[in-house]
């Protein structure tokens, strides 16, 4: 019992020591910080599951438009999904979307204000299914705006459905047994066939999963936001994550299935840069 009050009272003293230090030596100073919130990100605590790559796309997004200094210029626009509170963590203007329809509202937008940094954020149940029409004839024109695709394989929001993602076999609220192609198709590798359209300039798939993955995925959303702003034509920049919840798996599972299942079927990396001027 003596220990106990001994040891309660020698971590007192640590913590008054502590805390008279940090008070007298003025250790969180802006020079001391190593990480930090950028900017361009609010404090709202944000609501996505635990492990989500949600919140590290949204990060890059907001520390990429704060290097660039761009966050009285850009507008993001968001539609209904995982995302559609985008507007409550982004300290810049945004526009909510219909269900498929953000590359639309973003083409508006931006031929309105072409002055402006305009960017869609979207998963592949908004993107590839219900606003196929509207993503593939705005890469077509060549909109010179920014399209951030958020691929999990399935539907997140709406409780864990087939998405036009979900791998064969993949099981889901709506694929119980497993995604059979004979009865649903295959996966579509919508970022291939965006490619292969000429009004597309710029097209990179990227992960969040790991650290070098995450820088490689900064640089292409930095890329996508460079070239709208050298009136280049389209960027589209794909990042393949994970959804521990719908997938039912914590965290750190879900991010081994991502590499061993999602990566090897959709391969990372550019799949349309800009060809070498002469």
């Amino acid at each position: 019992m003596n220990e106990r009050r001994m040891l309660g009272s020698d971590q007192e003293l640590l913590d008054e020591h502590y805390e008279k230090v940090i008070a007298e030596e003025s250790v969180c100073i802006s020079d001391n910080l190593v990480y930090g919130k950028p900017e361009t990100l609010t404090s709202t605590p944000m609501h996505y599951c635990p492990g989500c790559g949600h919140g590290v796309a949204h990060r890059l997004i907001a520390e990429v438009i704060d290097e660039m200094g761009i966050q009285e210029k850009t507008i993001g626009v968001a539609p209904v999904g995982c995302a559609v509170f985008a507007y409550n963590y982004f300290d810049i203007d945004m526009s909510e979307a219909a269900h498929g329809r953000a590359s639309a509202v973003a083409t508006g937008i931006k031929r309105v204000l072409p002055d402006r940094y305009v960017f869609s954020y979207q998963g592949d149940g908004d993107l590839a299914a219900i606003g196929t029409g509207e993503t593939i004839h705005t890469c077509n024109r060549g909109e010179n705006i920014l399209i951030v695709f958020i691929n999990n394989g399935i539907y997140g929001m709406t409780g864990g459905q087939m998405a036009p993602t979900s791998l064969v076999g993949m099981k889901t609220t709506t694929s119980p047994f497993g995604r059979d192609t004979h009865e649903m198709g295959y996966p579509l590798k919508i970022t291939e066939l965006i490619a292969q359209l000429p009004g597309v300039y710029y097209c990179s798939r990227v992960a969040v999963n790991t650290p070098v993955h995450v820088r490689k995925a900064k640089k292409a959303i930095y890329n996508g936001f460079k070239y709208q702003e050298l009136n280049k034509g389209l960027s589209f920049v794909e990042i393949v994550t994970n959804c521990p919840s719908n997938w039912k798996m914590t965290p750190v599972e879900s991010n081994k299935w991502l590499e061993e299942n999602m990566i090897p079927f959709y391969p990372l990396g550019d799949l349309k840069v800009p060809k070498k001027e002469n």
